[in-house]
């Protein structure tokens, strides 16, 4: 029987390699976790660094206020919708 979408979206999830910019635990430096070809990319233009600086900000912010998650947005994903006619 064949995966359904959200299965097979699952399961590549759960196969990436996930870490924090430094390699060292998030509880220790208050950085975000990322897919490591995520970080990898975003460590490579100054853009993409600012990027991951304003979202290690905003995680120890929130760190600070005893939340446990944070609202970066390096996760969201980039989808395109199209209108129903």
């Amino acid at each position: 029987m064949a995966l359904k979408k959200s299965q097979k979206s699952l399961k590549k999830w759960t196969k990436q390699k996930w870490r924090t910019p430094s390699g060292k635990k998030s509880s220790e430096t208050g950085e975000v976790y990322a897919p490591s070809a995520k970080i990898k990319k975003l460590k490579s233009t100054p853009a993409g660094r600012r990027k991951l600086a304003q979202a290690n900000k905003k995680k120890r912010e929130a760190t600070k206020k005893g939340k446990q998650h944070a609202r970066h947005g390096l996760h969201k994903k980039k989808t395109t919708r199209r209108k129903k006619r």
